[in-house]
């Protein structure tokens, strides 16, 4: 047995029991009643991370949550390597959807992770991946193994946009430079399938409000009379999409750029099968852009989708109004070339153009983020694939997600470096939804692979 699985079976138990106490903690951004959590979390994390061997790890106030930040300098003439990852997590809505609850982890034996996955909000997004970058760390340290520098980053806004990380990151350029950035908010095809992601869209998400007469009517009095704003919008956002299910919104795909055949037949290899995804959602059949896979729709093409909408009455019983107001919350991932503000802009005048007589609308844009995409020959994926390559001894995929990180290309801009997205996640986890959870296998697996990327990352730097 390896030092590094020997040690990870010595701490096995006290690495669970650590992650476990984290994910107890509702650290939800997005809610400020919960403000006090999410500060508890970041105070966790960085004691945590002193123990580990941060020892000058701290807490950077923001406008908004704090970012917990450290580094370890083995020799200013090495490379460094620094960790990106998150402590905040979505809210747990809905709540009774929910088998055990959210913020009370349990660890139960599935037919994907049949050694065990931990049950609970934030489990795989993102504090049981953040937290494999700390034990790993712990572990390098430990044992005079840490072959690089390393910084650490670690936020508490990502759920909500990272509204203050771009203004942190031009604050303290000096403090952050470095080689590369290791985030591990990603996934894997599977247990037996690893795979590395090379891609992420990128994102525009907007409110929009629509208003009709000036309060709540009678449905009797007033139906029929006057515009409903609940039906107009769900006309509004019926019209943005045609038969063949593209965006109608003019100029939406303007900078969208076609996958070669050559791109595709690449893409098609990757091992899918659609009845299992079909049965593992518990759906009749697949949907989405005419002419193109589930596994090209749900990655490398641009979509429009409502997340929330809202109006009238939703209560017990009936209530027979016709409402002033309606809402919805819709986002719209983009594919690269595309930019959010261009996006967001066409959005907002084509919503405002097909508004119709009797109501007025409003577009609210909420936060957004750029495309992107990462070579795979460079020294940061090479270190990567090996480092999977030898712990489950096979070479990895690399894949295009559908998710969205929009500081990765923030980073890249102001930072003038790339990230590598390792993570180790898989779809079934089920991340921003009823009983997300995380695999052990997963979970240690990470712990074991993130050392043998710092060691072969040093490696590729110090001879290239």
């Amino acid at each position: 047995m390896s030092a590094i699985k020997t040690y990870i079976d010595e701490h096995k138990d006290r690495f669970i029991d650590e992650l476990i106490e984290l994910l107890k903690i509702p650290s939800i951004s997005a809610d400020p009643s919960y403000e006090k959590d999410v500060h508890k979390t970041a105070e966790l994390v960085k004691s945590r991370l002193i123990e580990a061997g941060l020892e000058n790890a701290k807490l950077c106030e923001t406008d908004g949550y704090p970012i917990v930040f450290g580094s370890k300098i083995v020799d200013p003439a090495l490379p460094t390597i620094m960790v990106y990852g998150h402590y905040d997590v979505q809210p747990a809505d809905p709540i009774e959807l929910w088998d055990s609850p959210p913020f009370e982890p349990v660890i139960k034996a599935t037919e994907i992770h049949p050694e065990g996955a931990i049950f609970a909000r934030g489990a795989c997004d993102d504090k049981g991946q953040m937290y494999m970058t700390v034990k790993a760390f712990e572990y390098m340290l430990s044992q005079g193994e840490l072959p690089c520098n390393v910084k650490f980053m670690i936020e508490g806004e990502e759920e909500v946009g990272s509204a203050n990380l771009q203004t942190f990151v031009e604050e303290y350029k000096s403090e952050l430079d470095c080689d590369i950035i290791l985030i591990c908010d990603t996934g894997i095809i599977s247990n037996d399938t690893p795979s590395i992601t090379v891609g992420l869209r990128g994102m525009s998400y907007v409110e929009v409000e629509v208003t009709g007469p000036n309060r709540d009517l009678h449905s009797g009095l007033y139906g029929g009379a006057v515009a409903n704003p609940i039906n107009i919008l769900c006309n509004m956002i019926s019209s943005m999409t045609d038969e063949n299910n593209q965006i109608t919104i003019p100029g939406f795909y303007d900078r969208v750029v076609e996958l070669s055949k050559e791109e595709r037949d690449e893409f098609a290899k990757a091992p899918f099968s659609k009845s299992e995804y079909m049965s593992d959602l518990e759906i009749d059949d697949v949907h989405g852009e005419e002419g193109y896979t589930t596994l090209e729709r749900n990655s490398v093409r641009p979509t429009l989708d409502v997340n929330g909408i809202w109006g009238g009455y939703i209560g017990e019983g009936a209530k027979t109004v016709l409402p002033s107001k309606a809402y919805a919350k819709i986002s719209m991932r983009l594919v690269p070339n595309q930019v959010s503000t261009e996006i967001t802009k066409l959005f907002t005048d084509h919503f405002h153009q097909i508004a119709p007589p009797g109501v007025k609308v409003k577009v609210k844009p909420h936060h957004s983020g750029e495309p992107f995409v990462t070579p795979t020959d460079f020294p940061g994926y090479e270190a990567a694939s090996n480092a999977m390559e030898h712990t489950y001894g096979k070479k990895p995929i690399p894949m295009r997600s559908g998710g969205s990180i929009p500081i990765v290309a923030m980073f890249e801009k102001e930072l003038g470096v790339k990230s590598i997205l390792m993570g180790f996640g898989l779809d079934s986890d089920k991340i921003h939804s009823p009983n997300e959870h995380y695999g052990v296998f997963n979970y240690l697996k990470g712990i074991e692979t993130i050392p043998h990327f710092f060691k072969n990352y040093a490696e590729l730097k110090n001879n290239g």
